[in-house]
C-alpha cells in the first residue's frame, strides 16, 4: 500500500518540490500552506508521515507538533521539521516539542527521500 505524506509549508515552491520529488519516489503527497490547514488535513485523513516548515503564519510548525503530540489519534505520527531555522536552540526546541527529525533548508531532495524511506520503513516494524 502506498504511504501517504502531508507536506506543510507556506511557500508554494517548497511544497511543490516536496510533492514532485516524493511522488517520483512512489509516495502519495498532499500539501497544506499553514499549521491550521495541516491540522485539519491530519484529523480528516490518515497519513504515514508529516513534513512541516517551522515558520508559518497563524500556527507555526512547533505549535502544530504540540497539537499532534497531544492528540491520541496522531501522537505516533512521525514528523520531519524542514526549516530555515538552524540555530542550536531552534533544533533543540524542535526535538523537545516532539519532532522525529530536524532538517534545515536549503535541503537536498535526495537526502530527504532517504530519510523519508527510513522513517516509513521502520515505522511499521
Amino acid at each position: 500500500m502506498t504511504k501517504r505524506i502531508l507536506a506543510v509549508d507556506d511557500e508554494d515552491s517548497i511544497t511543490r518540490i516536496l510533492q514532485v520529488n516524493l511522488e517520483r519516489a512512489g509516495y502519495t503527497v498532499d500539501t497544506a500552506a499553514s499549521g491550521h490547514e495541516a491540522l485539519t488535513c491530519l484529523l480528516q485523513n490518515d497519513y504515514d508521515l508529516l513534513i512541516s516548515d517551522v515558520m508559518m503564519p497563524e500556527m507555526d510548525g512547533l505549535e502544530l507538533i504540540e497539537h499532534i503530540r497531544q492528540s491520541p489519534e496522531l501522537v505516533k505520527l512521525p514528523v520531519i521539521l524542514l526549516t530555515a531555522r538552524s540555530s542550536e536552540n531552534d533544533i533543540t526546541r524542535g526535538y523537545i516539542k516532539g519532532t522525529d527529525l530536524y532538517l534545515t533548508k536549503p535541503f537536498d531532495p535526495n537526502e530527504l527521500r532517504v530519510w523519508v524511506g527510513r522513517m516509513l520503513t521502520s515505522e511499521k516494524e
